[in-house]
């Protein structure tokens, strides 16, 4: 499976300009998300949390005041700046279709800021809900935090220049003609450095029906943070989920129970 990540969309552009474009994701954002667990999963504590697609580690220290929390990434970049950032924090490198946990390692899984749907096929991004099934305990919850396809299919802005500090950065953004991917190319003028971001467009039922099938009760479908109700013009699309009680997750019968870490230390 890694040997086929390097010529991905995903392996190059999690560095230094993608945090750049996104400054705007800010740590009041991060705090936003642990309040919103918070109201919803009030007996939450006494387990431990998995930010999936932690990234620079924004999220770490708010998750962490709810219980031990483990970060997550494929990007080394990123991770080093998580690292720099909480020092203290377990972090691992991995994908997400191979998580290096034991089964029920996790009470609690997160997946913010559309760190889902990256992959061509569809079910890769299913193996990842499979994985997120094998590592949660029975009744563990899931937060999964995605774009709101409606939304982002009416108000696509074809085209943008904007700055980025003392840079000019281009985005080009399309829907595939099948309309099943949202695709962005980013151009760094100074440096005529591209990027991709290709994500699937999955609307909130196709989402629901997956996580169903991944062995997960979905309890409630919020627009935002503030934990409004979903509809076609909210900003994201939160499914809040919990774990059934099941042995072996559909579709992957053959999964290992446990796997290895790679490149980075989970501390204890």
């Amino acid at each position: 499976m890694n040997a086929r990540i390097s010529d991905r969309w995903y392996a190059g552009w999690f560095n230094q300009d993608y945090l750049d474009l996104y400054a705007h994701r800010n740590a009041q954002e991060a705090r936003t998300v642990a309040d919103f667990i918070t109201a919803r999963l009030p007996g939450i504590g006494g387990g431990r949390t998995l930010d999936l697609g932690c990234g620079a580690g924004r999220h770490l220290p708010y998750l962490a005041e709810l219980q031990p929390t483990v970060g997550l990434d494929l990007s080394p970049w990123l991770l080093a700046v998580a690292r720099d950032r909480n020092p203290d924090a377990p972090l691992t490198r991995s994908d997400m279709r191979s998580l290096p946990f034991r089964d029920a390692s996790f009470n609690l899984v997160v997946s913010l800021f559309t760190s889902f749907g990256y992959f061509a096929d569809d079910s890769e991004n299913a193996r990842v809900l499979e994985e997120i099934g094998r590592v949660s305990t029975t009744s563990g919850w899931l937060v999964l935090d995605f774009l709101n396809a409606p939304l982002t299919r009416h108000t696509l802005v074809p085209f943008e220049r904007k700055q980025m500090g003392d840079r000019w950065v281009q985005q080009a953004r399309e829907i595939t003609d099948d309309g099943r991917y949202v695709t962005k190319t980013i151009h760094i003028e100074e440096s005529e450095r591209d990027y991709t971001e290709r994500v699937r467009l999955f609307e909130p039922d196709e989402l629901m029906k997956m996580l169903r099938t991944a062995g997960f009760d979905v309890l409630s479908l919020h627009g935002d943070y503030s934990g409004a109700g979903w509809t076609a013009n909210s900003p994201r699309a939160i499914v809040v989920a919990q774990r059934r009680h099941l042995k072996l997750v559909p579709g992957n019968p053959n999964a290992p129970k446990s796997r290895r870490s790679v490149e980075m230390r989970i501390k204890p």
